[in-house]
């Protein structure tokens, strides 16, 4: 079922999302090599706690960690450790935070130092079709506009699209209907209605589409162990207008001429 915020709904979720905007950008200091990616996300975790926050991720279903840490090949889902980022890793930083009751939902993929040209590449190709599925997003419009749209635009560039995770709904739960795929047919799905929360996160692979999950039942990575990226937002849809409640602005405030 797919509950429709009211105005006063998705002010709280405007304030969770800054807060989760906020910590994103905290956690981008320490991206670089030497650091692991339990360190991230202890910083991410104490942040979080300090500003009234709870990191929605840590224990839903048993889940180790307070954000998802996505090392080159992972997807999503994958668990901090005592991994230490390296020189020409990409790194995707996936964070859910609660606030007063609501939920704000982003992922940027960084890259760790230098980084080959096809992987930038690879990344600036799926941020960029974060923003065309946004674009798709408009009262009246389907669910099956967005994935188009993402689909599309990574599909003709030549690369493939992860189509067993998806986007979702958000607001007092993390994961609300309906979700939103990354690929699909214009016209189809739910249609876009005013209220409407919804994280759009297109998951891209350079190699194969296909993923495998490991052992430990979260981690979720590419079969063919070539990198994937992931770039999310959380939007609300009110008075006709699409508005995105997450931002880069503070990532791009601490990378600087690094910002992809």
């Amino acid at each position: 079922m797919i509950y429709l915020k009211t105005p006063e709904e998705i002010n709280l979720m405007r304030k969770a999302c800054e807060l989760t905007s906020r910590v994103l950008g905290e956690m981008s200091a320490w991206v670089k090599p030497g650091v692991t990616t339990h360190k991230i996300d202890s910083v991410a975790k104490e942040f979080i706690l300090d500003n009234g926050g709870r990191p929605a991720c840590l224990g839903y279903g048993g889940f180790p960690g307070a954000v998802c840490i996505e090392v080159n090949e992972v997807v999503v889902h994958g668990f901090p450790s005592s991994y230490t980022l390296r020189e020409g890793d990409i790194v995707g930083l996936d964070v859910v935070v609660e606030l007063d009751g609501y939920n704000g939902d982003m992922c940027y993929t960084f890259p760790v130092g230098d980084v080959d040209e096809k992987v930038v590449e690879l990344m600036r190709t799926t941020k960029e079709s974060l923003y065309k599925g946004i674009a798709a997003c408009k009262e009246g419009a389907r669910i099956g506009d967005i994935a188009n749209a993402v689909q599309t635009f990574c599909e003709h560039r030549g690369y493939t699209v992860v189509r067993e995770m998806c986007g979702h709904g958000i607001g007092r739960k993390m994961h609300e209907d309906p979700e939103v795929p990354n690929y699909g047919r214009r016209g189809t799905g739910p249609v876009i209605k005013n209220g409407m929360c919804l994280c759009i996160e297109p998951m891209i692979n350079l190699g194969s589409r296909n993923i495998v999950i490991e052992k430990d039942g979260w981690t979720c990575r590419t079969k063919d162990r070539k990198p994937s990226a992931h770039y999310e937002h959380t939007l609300a849809v009110l008075n006709g207008q699409t508005e995105v409640l997450t931002t880069f602005d503070y990532v791009k405030e601490v990378l600087g001429d690094r910002f992809i």
